[in-house]
Protein backbone atom coordinates (compact mmCIF):
# COMPACT_ATOMS: atom_id res chain seq x y z
CA UNK A 1 0.00 0.00 0.00
CA UNK A 2 1.38 3.51 -0.99
CA UNK A 3 -0.07 6.61 0.14
CA UNK A 4 0.20 10.49 -1.46
CA UNK A 5 -0.96 13.60 -0.69
CA UNK A 6 -2.70 15.10 -4.00
CA UNK A 7 -4.51 18.27 -5.22
CA UNK A 8 -5.15 21.44 -4.00
CA UNK A 9 -3.24 20.34 -0.50
CA UNK A 10 -0.07 20.02 -2.82
CA UNK A 11 -0.43 23.19 -5.07
CA UNK A 12 -1.11 25.10 -2.46
CA UNK A 13 2.05 24.32 0.09
CA UNK A 14 4.18 24.70 -3.21
CA UNK A 15 2.22 27.93 -3.85
CA UNK A 16 3.66 29.02 0.14
CA UNK A 17 -0.41 29.28 0.95
CA UNK A 18 -2.23 27.95 3.76
CA UNK A 19 -2.71 24.12 3.75
CA UNK A 20 -6.19 23.47 5.03
CA UNK A 21 -7.71 20.39 3.58
CA UNK A 22 -5.53 17.12 2.31
CA UNK A 23 -6.64 14.44 0.64
CA UNK A 24 -5.07 11.39 0.13
CA UNK A 25 -4.88 8.43 -2.72
CA UNK A 26 -4.06 5.39 -1.42
CA UNK A 27 -2.06 2.45 -4.70
CA UNK A 28 -2.01 -1.33 -4.32
CA UNK A 29 -5.13 -1.63 -2.32
CA UNK A 30 -8.48 -2.82 -1.94
CA UNK A 31 -11.91 -1.97 0.14
CA UNK A 32 -11.02 -5.31 1.91
CA UNK A 33 -7.45 -4.21 2.99
CA UNK A 34 -8.55 -0.73 3.70
CA UNK A 35 -11.40 -2.11 6.16
CA UNK A 36 -8.66 -4.69 7.83
CA UNK A 37 -6.11 -2.13 8.50
CA UNK A 38 -9.11 -0.10 10.77
CA UNK A 39 -10.26 2.69 7.86
CA UNK A 40 -14.15 3.49 7.99
CA UNK A 41 -15.79 3.37 4.43
CA UNK A 42 -17.43 6.85 3.59
CA UNK A 43 -17.47 6.73 -0.39
CA UNK A 44 -20.77 5.82 -2.56
CA UNK A 45 -19.70 5.95 -5.94
CA UNK A 46 -16.47 4.83 -5.44
CA UNK A 47 -13.86 3.86 -2.18
CA UNK A 48 -13.23 6.34 0.48
CA UNK A 49 -12.37 5.85 4.25
CA UNK A 50 -11.85 7.31 7.43
CA UNK A 51 -8.51 7.20 8.55
CA UNK A 52 -8.90 5.31 11.96
CA UNK A 53 -6.92 8.21 14.09
CA UNK A 54 -7.29 11.39 11.97
CA UNK A 55 -10.66 10.33 10.15
CA UNK A 56 -8.62 12.40 6.93
CA UNK A 57 -10.23 10.73 4.00
CA UNK A 58 -8.14 8.88 1.79
CA UNK A 59 -9.24 7.39 -1.79
CA UNK A 60 -8.57 4.32 -3.59
CA UNK A 61 -6.71 4.88 -6.78
CA UNK A 62 -9.15 4.89 -9.75
CA UNK A 63 -9.81 5.75 -13.35
CA UNK A 64 -13.09 6.62 -14.40
CA UNK A 65 -14.93 6.59 -17.86
CA UNK A 66 -17.72 8.65 -19.20
CA UNK A 67 -21.27 6.55 -19.67
CA UNK A 68 -23.65 9.35 -19.81
CA UNK A 69 -24.26 12.72 -20.25
CA UNK A 70 -23.62 15.23 -17.44
CA UNK A 71 -21.51 15.15 -14.53
CA UNK A 72 -23.05 12.28 -12.98
CA UNK A 73 -22.78 9.22 -15.90
CA UNK A 74 -19.53 7.80 -15.03
CA UNK A 75 -18.21 4.69 -14.72
CA UNK A 76 -15.17 4.32 -11.98
CA UNK A 77 -12.61 1.53 -11.63
CA UNK A 78 -10.65 1.03 -8.59
CA UNK A 79 -7.88 -1.81 -8.50
CA UNK A 80 -4.58 -2.37 -6.65
CA UNK A 81 -3.00 -2.20 -10.67
CA UNK A 82 -4.32 1.25 -10.96
CA UNK A 83 -1.52 3.66 -11.16
CA UNK A 84 -0.82 7.21 -9.33
CA UNK A 85 -0.31 8.91 -13.25
CA UNK A 86 -3.36 7.25 -14.01
CA UNK A 87 -5.15 8.34 -11.26
CA UNK A 88 -3.71 12.12 -11.09
CA UNK A 89 -5.08 11.79 -15.28
CA UNK A 90 -8.66 12.39 -14.53
CA UNK A 91 -8.14 15.23 -12.79
CA UNK A 92 -9.31 18.66 -14.05
CA UNK A 93 -6.21 21.03 -13.79
CA UNK A 94 -2.60 20.32 -13.87
CA UNK A 95 -1.94 22.59 -10.91
CA UNK A 96 -4.32 19.86 -9.50
CA UNK A 97 -2.94 16.86 -10.54
CA UNK A 98 0.37 16.39 -8.51
CA UNK A 99 1.03 14.10 -5.99
CA UNK A 100 3.99 14.02 -2.71
CA UNK A 101 4.76 10.93 -0.87
CA UNK A 102 5.75 11.30 2.34
CA UNK A 103 9.44 11.74 1.97
CA UNK A 104 8.27 15.35 0.08
CA UNK A 105 9.25 13.57 -3.19
CA UNK A 106 7.01 15.47 -5.70
CA UNK A 107 5.47 13.24 -8.33
CA UNK A 108 4.14 15.85 -11.64
CA UNK A 109 3.47 13.96 -15.13
CA UNK A 110 1.21 16.52 -16.48
CA UNK A 111 4.05 19.49 -15.63
CA UNK A 112 1.51 21.16 -13.16
CA UNK A 113 4.79 22.64 -11.33
CA UNK A 114 5.60 24.28 -14.64
CA UNK A 115 2.16 25.79 -15.33
CA UNK A 116 2.49 26.90 -11.24
CA UNK A 117 5.76 29.08 -12.28
CA UNK A 118 3.92 30.74 -15.30
CA UNK A 119 0.56 30.85 -13.12
CA UNK A 120 -1.39 29.16 -16.45
CA UNK A 121 -4.86 27.33 -15.45
CA UNK A 122 -4.90 24.43 -18.08
CA UNK A 123 -6.86 21.46 -18.17
CA UNK A 124 -4.76 17.81 -17.74
CA UNK A 125 -6.09 15.43 -20.51
CA UNK A 126 -9.23 15.53 -22.78
CA UNK A 127 -10.83 13.63 -19.81
CA UNK A 128 -11.90 17.34 -18.73
CA UNK A 129 -14.69 17.84 -21.41
CA UNK A 130 -16.07 14.77 -19.71
CA UNK A 131 -17.28 16.75 -16.29
CA UNK A 132 -19.10 20.35 -17.22
CA UNK A 133 -18.85 20.62 -13.26
CA UNK A 134 -15.49 21.50 -14.57
CA UNK A 135 -15.99 24.83 -16.34
CA UNK A 136 -17.44 26.22 -13.16
CA UNK A 137 -14.66 24.97 -11.45
CA UNK A 138 -12.30 26.82 -13.46
CA UNK A 139 -13.91 29.84 -13.07
CA UNK A 140 -13.62 29.36 -9.54
CA UNK A 141 -9.85 29.03 -9.44
CA UNK A 142 -9.53 32.24 -11.56
CA UNK A 143 -11.35 33.99 -8.90
CA UNK A 144 -8.95 32.95 -6.43
CA UNK A 145 -5.75 33.02 -8.26
CA UNK A 146 -6.27 36.30 -9.68
CA UNK A 147 -2.85 36.23 -11.26
CA UNK A 148 -3.54 33.27 -13.42
CA UNK A 149 -4.39 33.13 -16.79
CA UNK A 150 -6.44 30.20 -18.39
CA UNK A 151 -4.53 28.72 -21.38
CA UNK A 152 -5.96 29.42 -24.87
CA UNK A 153 -6.39 25.77 -25.68
CA UNK A 154 -8.23 24.74 -22.42
CA UNK A 155 -10.43 28.14 -22.88
CA UNK A 156 -11.99 26.46 -26.05
CA UNK A 157 -12.36 23.12 -24.93
CA UNK A 158 -14.73 24.92 -22.58
CA UNK A 159 -16.44 26.73 -25.46
CA UNK A 160 -16.29 23.51 -27.06
CA UNK A 161 -18.11 21.89 -24.36
CA UNK A 162 -20.95 24.80 -23.97
CA UNK A 163 -21.88 24.56 -27.48
CA UNK A 164 -22.15 20.83 -27.23
CA UNK A 165 -24.86 20.97 -24.42
CA UNK A 166 -22.48 19.52 -21.48
CA UNK A 167 -23.30 22.50 -19.42
CA UNK A 168 -27.47 22.24 -19.93
CA UNK A 169 -26.97 19.01 -17.51
CA UNK A 170 -25.74 20.37 -14.15
CA UNK A 171 -28.63 20.96 -11.53
CA UNK A 172 -29.66 23.81 -9.91
CA UNK A 173 -27.92 23.10 -6.46
CA UNK A 174 -24.51 22.34 -7.99
CA UNK A 175 -24.73 25.18 -10.25
CA UNK A 176 -25.78 27.16 -7.14
CA UNK A 177 -22.66 25.17 -5.21
CA UNK A 178 -20.21 26.02 -7.43
CA UNK A 179 -21.42 30.12 -7.99
CA UNK A 180 -21.55 30.42 -4.31
CA UNK A 181 -17.82 29.86 -3.51
CA UNK A 182 -16.81 31.56 -6.71
CA UNK A 183 -18.46 34.18 -4.85
CA UNK A 184 -16.41 34.38 -1.95
CA UNK A 185 -13.08 34.36 -3.77
CA UNK A 186 -10.63 37.08 -4.10
CA UNK A 187 -11.72 38.74 -7.50
CA UNK A 188 -15.75 36.98 -7.70
CA UNK A 189 -16.12 39.09 -10.90
CA UNK A 190 -13.02 37.21 -12.55
CA UNK A 191 -15.55 33.86 -12.34
CA UNK A 192 -18.31 35.73 -13.64
CA UNK A 193 -15.51 37.16 -16.64
CA UNK A 194 -14.62 33.26 -17.38
CA UNK A 195 -18.20 32.05 -17.26
CA UNK A 196 -19.18 34.71 -20.10
CA UNK A 197 -15.98 34.29 -21.90
CA UNK A 198 -16.81 30.66 -22.14
CA UNK A 199 -20.53 31.41 -23.30
CA UNK A 200 -21.58 29.44 -19.86
CA UNK A 201 -22.92 31.96 -18.13
CA UNK A 202 -25.36 32.82 -20.80
CA UNK A 203 -26.63 29.31 -20.13
CA UNK A 204 -26.22 29.12 -16.44
CA UNK A 205 -27.38 32.84 -15.74
CA UNK A 206 -28.98 34.43 -18.60
CA UNK A 207 -30.00 37.54 -16.85
CA UNK A 208 -26.17 38.04 -15.43
CA UNK A 209 -24.89 37.55 -18.98
CA UNK A 210 -27.74 39.92 -20.96
CA UNK A 211 -26.38 43.13 -18.72
CA UNK A 212 -22.87 42.18 -21.18
CA UNK A 213 -25.03 41.96 -24.16
CA UNK A 214 -27.17 44.42 -23.83
CA UNK A 215 -24.60 47.23 -22.78
CA UNK A 216 -22.03 46.62 -25.62
CA UNK A 217 -23.26 49.56 -27.75
CA UNK A 218 -22.23 51.79 -23.93
CA UNK A 219 -19.31 50.51 -23.74
CA UNK A 220 -20.55 48.02 -20.89
CA UNK A 221 -20.98 50.67 -18.36
CA UNK A 222 -23.36 48.66 -16.08
CA UNK A 223 -21.46 45.45 -16.73
CA UNK A 224 -18.38 46.92 -15.57
CA UNK A 225 -20.13 48.73 -12.34
CA UNK A 226 -21.55 45.37 -11.97
CA UNK A 227 -18.17 43.49 -11.86
CA UNK A 228 -16.37 46.74 -9.81
CA UNK A 229 -19.50 46.91 -6.89
CA UNK A 230 -18.80 42.79 -6.26
CA UNK A 231 -15.24 42.93 -5.99
CA UNK A 232 -15.79 45.46 -3.20
CA UNK A 233 -18.03 43.99 -1.60
CA UNK A 234 -15.37 41.18 -1.44
CA UNK A 235 -12.49 43.30 -0.81
CA UNK A 236 -14.97 44.46 2.10
CA UNK A 237 -15.03 40.22 3.55
CA UNK A 238 -18.51 40.93 3.03
CA UNK A 239 -20.71 37.44 3.78
CA UNK A 240 -22.30 35.36 0.49
CA UNK A 241 -25.64 36.58 0.73
CA UNK A 242 -24.77 40.65 0.95
CA UNK A 243 -21.89 39.89 -2.38
CA UNK A 244 -24.91 37.93 -4.08
CA UNK A 245 -27.18 40.80 -3.60
CA UNK A 246 -24.72 43.36 -4.44
CA UNK A 247 -24.18 41.45 -7.95
CA UNK A 248 -28.37 41.04 -8.26
CA UNK A 249 -29.27 44.64 -6.74
CA UNK A 250 -26.95 46.40 -10.28
CA UNK A 251 -29.70 44.75 -12.19
CA UNK A 252 -31.60 47.97 -11.39
CA UNK A 253 -30.38 50.20 -14.05
CA UNK A 254 -32.11 47.93 -16.76
CA UNK A 255 -35.45 49.18 -14.79
CA UNK A 256 -36.78 48.45 -11.37
CA UNK A 257 -39.63 46.30 -12.35
CA UNK A 258 -37.24 43.93 -14.94
CA UNK A 259 -34.45 44.12 -12.56
CA UNK A 260 -36.87 42.74 -9.62
CA UNK A 261 -38.36 39.79 -12.21
CA UNK A 262 -34.91 38.89 -13.48
CA UNK A 263 -33.79 38.55 -10.32
CA UNK A 264 -36.85 36.61 -8.61
CA UNK A 265 -36.30 34.34 -12.10
CA UNK A 266 -32.41 33.32 -11.45
CA UNK A 267 -33.08 33.02 -7.34
CA UNK A 268 -35.64 30.45 -8.18
CA UNK A 269 -34.19 28.58 -10.95
CA UNK A 270 -30.65 28.06 -8.66
CA UNK A 271 -32.63 27.45 -6.14
CA UNK A 272 -30.66 29.94 -3.60
CA UNK A 273 -31.06 29.83 -0.50
CA UNK A 274 -34.65 31.54 1.23
CA UNK A 275 -32.50 34.05 3.80
CA UNK A 276 -30.36 35.05 0.67
CA UNK A 277 -33.04 35.20 -1.64
CA UNK A 278 -35.03 37.53 0.39
CA UNK A 279 -31.83 39.46 1.77
CA UNK A 280 -31.61 40.00 -2.95
CA UNK A 281 -34.85 41.00 -3.51
CA UNK A 282 -34.93 43.45 -0.72
CA UNK A 283 -31.49 44.49 -2.46
CA UNK A 284 -33.05 44.56 -6.16
CA UNK A 285 -36.08 46.26 -4.75
CA UNK A 286 -35.36 49.46 -2.53
CA UNK A 287 -31.67 49.89 -4.56
CA UNK A 288 -33.22 53.46 -6.38
CA UNK A 289 -34.50 54.81 -3.44
CA UNK A 290 -31.27 53.68 -0.71
CA UNK A 291 -29.21 55.72 -3.56
CA UNK A 292 -30.95 58.75 -2.65
CA UNK A 293 -32.35 57.90 0.71
CA UNK A 294 -30.63 61.50 1.93
CA UNK A 295 -33.16 63.18 -0.45
CA UNK A 296 -36.60 61.04 1.27
CA UNK A 297 -39.21 62.52 3.18
CA UNK A 298 -40.21 61.20 6.47
CA UNK A 299 -43.09 59.31 4.86
CA UNK A 300 -40.37 57.81 2.18
CA UNK A 301 -38.50 56.97 4.82
CA UNK A 302 -41.18 54.98 7.07
CA UNK A 303 -42.59 53.21 3.88
CA UNK A 304 -39.40 52.11 3.03
CA UNK A 305 -38.96 50.47 6.34
CA UNK A 306 -41.93 48.54 6.68
CA UNK A 307 -41.51 47.00 3.24
CA UNK A 308 -38.13 45.51 4.52
CA UNK A 309 -39.65 44.98 7.94
CA UNK A 310 -36.74 46.44 9.33
CA UNK A 311 -38.97 47.11 12.11
CA UNK A 312 -39.61 43.43 13.22
CA UNK A 313 -35.77 42.54 11.82
CA UNK A 314 -33.47 45.98 11.31
CA UNK A 315 -30.17 43.16 11.84
CA UNK A 316 -31.20 41.89 8.51
CA UNK A 317 -32.04 45.05 7.01
CA UNK A 318 -28.73 46.82 8.27
CA UNK A 319 -27.30 43.75 7.00
CA UNK A 320 -28.44 44.55 2.99
CA UNK A 321 -26.91 47.77 3.26
CA UNK A 322 -23.31 47.43 1.48
CA UNK A 323 -25.56 45.56 -1.23
CA UNK A 324 -26.56 48.54 -2.26
CA UNK A 325 -24.75 51.60 -0.16
CA UNK A 326 -20.95 51.65 -0.77
CA UNK A 327 -20.30 54.95 1.18
CA UNK A 328 -19.89 53.93 4.83
CA UNK A 329 -21.29 57.67 6.04
CA UNK A 330 -25.13 56.81 3.94
CA UNK A 331 -25.15 53.51 5.92
CA UNK A 332 -24.29 54.74 9.07
CA UNK A 333 -26.92 57.92 8.67
CA UNK A 334 -29.45 55.18 7.60
CA UNK A 335 -28.70 53.11 10.33
CA UNK A 336 -29.54 55.70 13.07
CA UNK A 337 -32.73 56.84 11.32
CA UNK A 338 -33.68 53.45 12.01
CA UNK A 339 -32.56 53.16 15.55
CA UNK A 340 -34.25 56.16 16.36
CA UNK A 341 -37.68 55.02 14.95
CA UNK A 342 -36.77 51.73 16.92
CA UNK A 343 -36.57 53.65 20.06
CA UNK A 344 -39.97 55.08 20.55
CA UNK A 345 -41.79 53.95 23.72
CA UNK A 346 -44.09 51.54 21.52
CA UNK A 347 -45.60 50.10 24.82
CA UNK A 348 -46.38 53.23 26.35
CA UNK A 349 -48.06 54.66 23.28
CA UNK A 350 -49.59 51.35 22.89
CA UNK A 351 -51.61 51.82 26.87
CA UNK A 352 -52.88 54.65 25.97
CA UNK A 353 -55.52 53.66 22.98
CA UNK A 354 -57.92 50.95 23.34
CA UNK A 355 -58.29 49.34 19.53
CA UNK A 356 -55.22 47.92 17.58
CA UNK A 357 -55.58 50.27 14.43
CA UNK A 358 -55.37 52.80 17.22
CA UNK A 359 -52.34 51.68 18.46
CA UNK A 360 -50.66 51.01 15.26
CA UNK A 361 -51.50 54.54 13.92
CA UNK A 362 -50.02 56.39 17.01
CA UNK A 363 -46.93 54.29 16.71
CA UNK A 364 -46.87 55.07 13.01
CA UNK A 365 -47.12 58.78 13.87
CA UNK A 366 -44.33 58.50 16.48
CA UNK A 367 -41.88 57.18 14.29
CA UNK A 368 -42.90 59.34 11.64
CA UNK A 369 -42.40 62.11 13.77
CA UNK A 370 -38.91 60.38 15.27
CA UNK A 371 -37.76 59.95 11.33
CA UNK A 372 -38.44 63.08 10.74
CA UNK A 373 -36.26 64.96 13.30
CA UNK A 374 -33.32 62.68 12.98
CA UNK A 375 -33.13 63.64 9.43
CA UNK A 376 -32.81 67.44 10.30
Amino acid sequence: MEIYRVGGAVRDELLGLPVRDIDYVVLGATPESMLAAGYTPVGKDFPVFLHPQTHAEYALARTERKSAPGYHGFVFHCAPDVTLEQDLRRRDLTINAMAMNDSRILIDPYCGQQDLEHKILRHVSEAFAEDPVRILRIARFAARFVDFSIAAETLQLMRTMVSQGEVDALVPERVWQEVARGLMETQPSRMLQVLHSCGALARIMPELDQVWLQQTSVGNTVGMLMMQQLDRSAAADLPLAIRWATLLSELVPKGEAQAMTLAQQLCARLKVPAEIRDITVMAVRENVLLKQVSALTAEDVVMLFERCDAFRRPARFIDMLPAVIDNADTQHYVQRILQTALAIPAGEIARKHSSATAIASAIRAARLEAVHAAQH
